[in-house]
Formats: C-alpha cells, sequence, structure tokens
C-alpha cells in the first residue's frame, strides 16, 4: 500500500503479509500457481510476492537522487547491493541508505519459520537536495536494541510506546542518520516515529517552526481522536507544525507512522526509482546506469538470499561486519 507524502519525503510503501511456512529455498511452501510471479501485488490468501520468483520481495534495482529509510517491524529483509553490501535484518531494525550517484540493491524477504511467518515493512523515500544528489552511495544500520523509546503512561496505566528513527522526543535524540542526510541538519526538523498506543492511551506531539509539514499515516486500529477529532484507520493525517498537537486512543490498540520535515525548496523531478531535480538530469541517470549498471553485480543471483542459518548482520562494501 503507498502512501502520498510530504515534501522532503517522496514516497511511503507499506507491506504487511502473512506468509505461509517457509520452504528449503526460503520462499513459501504452498503453490504459487495463479500469481503473477514476478509482479504479484494481489494480496491473495494474505500476502504478495512483489517481485519474487521464489523468495518474495524485490530482486535488484537501481536507485538514484534519493535515500529509503527501511522500518521492518515484523519479519527479516536479505539486503545486498552493488557495492558490496549486504546483510539481514529485521524485527524492529532500521536500515537507512543513502542510493546518492547510484547503487543497486534488492530486498528479498527470507521465509525461516516452518509455519507462519508474520511480516510488516515501511520503506520512506527521503529526497536529497541539490548538492548531495551524487554523494558515494551510504548504507548504515540502526540496529533496534540502539533505537531510542520512549513510554509514556496515562494516570490509568495505558501506555504509549515511541520508536525514534530520527529526530527526537522528549530529550531522546534518534541515532545519527547517514552523513549526507537532509535529516543530518537539524534544522531539517526531520522527524521518523513509530508510534504504538495502547487503548485509551494518550499523547502530545509538539510544535515545530513554521514552514515545517508533518503528517501521522494511521494503519492499525480502529479509531484515534486528533485535537478531539476522530479519524479512521487507513487515513493520512496533514498537522499544523504551529501547534501542540494532542492524540488520544480509542478502545482498540492504535499504531501509526509520524514523518516531519522542512520541505527542500527545490524541483522535484521523478522516474521510476530516479529523483533528480531536472528530466535532463533524469535522462543522465537513465543513461548512467545503462552503461555502468551503477558499480555491476557482484553476487551470484539478482534475487540472492542468505543462508538460512544466518543470524542478523550487516556487511559493508570496506569489509567491515556488524552482527547481532
Amino acid at each position: 500500500m503507498p502512501w502520498d507524502t510530504q515534501n522532503p519525503f517522496i514516497f511511503c510503501a507499506y507491506h504487511g503479509d502473512k506468509y505461509p511456512g517457509g520452504n528449503e529455498n526460503l520462499g513459501p511452501n504452498v503453490s504459487l500457481a495463479g500469481r503473477a510471479i514476478g509482479q504479484d501485488f494481489s494480496g491473495k490468501d494474505g500476502w504478495s510476492m512483489y517481485h519474487g520468483h521464489t523468495v518474495p520481495g524485490f530482486p535488484a534495482h537501481p536507485h538514484r537522487g534519493f535515500e529509503t529509510v527501511t522500518i521492518v517491524t515484523k519479519g527479516l529483509v536479505d539486503h545486498t547491493d552493488s557495492v558490496g553490501g549486504g546483510g539481514r535484518f529485521g524485527n524492529g531494525d532500521v536500515q537507512w541508505l543513502t542510493a546518492g550517484k547510484g547503487v543497486l540493491h534488492a530486498e528479498m524477504f527470507p521465509l525461516l519459520n516452518k509455519e507462519e511467518n508474520q511480516f510488516e515493512l515501511f520503506q520512506i523515500w527521503l529526497n536529497l537536495p541539490r548538492k548531495s544528489k551524487m554523494v558515494a552511495p551510504h548504507y548504515k544500520m540502526l540496529w533496534k536494541e540502539e533505537i531510542p523509546e520512549v513510554i509514556l503512561e496515562t494516570t490509568e496505566g495505558a501506555k504509549t510506546t515511541i520508536n525514534i528513527v530520527a529526530g527526537e522526543y522528549q530529550g531522546k535524540k534518534a541515532l545519527a542518520p547517514n552523513p549526507d542526510s537532509w535529516a543530518a541538519d537539524s534544522n531539517n526538523e526531520v522527524q521518523i516515529w513509530t508510534v504504538k498506543m495502547e487503548p485509551y492511551a494518550e499523547m502530545e506531539i509538539p510544535a515545530a517552526q513554521e514552514g515545517i509539514n508533518r503528517g501521522v499515516y494511521y494503519y492499525q486500529g480502529d479509531t484515534l481522536a486528533i485535537e478531539q477529532q476522530d479519524i479512521n484507520v487507513q487515513q493520512i493525517i496533514a498537522l499544523n507544525p504551529e501547534e501542540n498537537v494532542t492524540l488520544k486512543n480509542g478502545e482498540k490498540p492504535s499504531e501509526f507512522l509520524f514523518l516531519q520535515g522542512r520541505p527542500i525548496n527545490e524541483p522535484v523531478v521523478q522516474y521510476g526509482p530516479f529523483v533528480m531535480n531536472s528530466q535532463e538530469e533524469i535522462h543522465q541517470a537513465m543513461m548512467d546506469y545503462q552503461r555502468t549498471q551503477f558499480g555491476g553485480w557482484p553476487w551470484s543471483s539478482a534475487d540472492h538470499v542468505h543462508p538460512k542459518e544466518a543470524g542478523r548482520f550487516a556487511e559493508y562494501g570496506d569489509g567491515r561486519r556488524e552482527e547481532k
């Protein structure tokens, strides 16, 4: 499910799948007959293969001119890229990838459990300003154990849990974003939070500066009151940046994504996976990709997955490795 976003964000995709058990190839252990394999967004039986043929996910594809922030709340993602990076992350981890001048990467969803495999992912596209669109590709992991969390509690004991992917809340600051990110400058007031509210929980979003864009993406629950106005699930609500905003949850648990940032006041020209400032730059991106494949593909297949026994890890193009 794609969501429209406000500048400086370009796009947000939400994937919620209830996959069956996995087979020896880490794909679904059921028949794929009747699916448009390679282009399956059907949601048939509660899940999709997307562009995957054996394992669900998105085989090697290019990006230029922006960043992807991938939040995986349930399940796992196997990452590989054209600069030699790879890893497995999920169940609360976040990957921050600056595509910059160009990167080819794959995001596959290995099904490790023999029974049901729950999966939930947000991918947020955050634009880069002109000065940063052609920087070298760079990615880092924000591991779930290190992502700051704030827990609020009403006098009746109803809790709100805020995971701070970018920005800050009540004095707790997120881990540093990538160095060339629009979010790296605090004056841009970029905030990315995932929020879970228990029944009848409450929270307040503090005011920001004039001209900041901000919105709530309400994806799980029943009703949520924003400044005493009830909204229903699957709604996107733009907020006034210059006012404190009070949220009160209804009788069922609610979950939402909060995005905020100063708009990048430059032309935005998008063609598929390329986001630049002019049509000429888009044309150049296409020519560069056709000519160089943004460094080529060092992996054995476009839909590479890591061994089943691998844990959560990240490998970088410079040879560094992290394990969790």
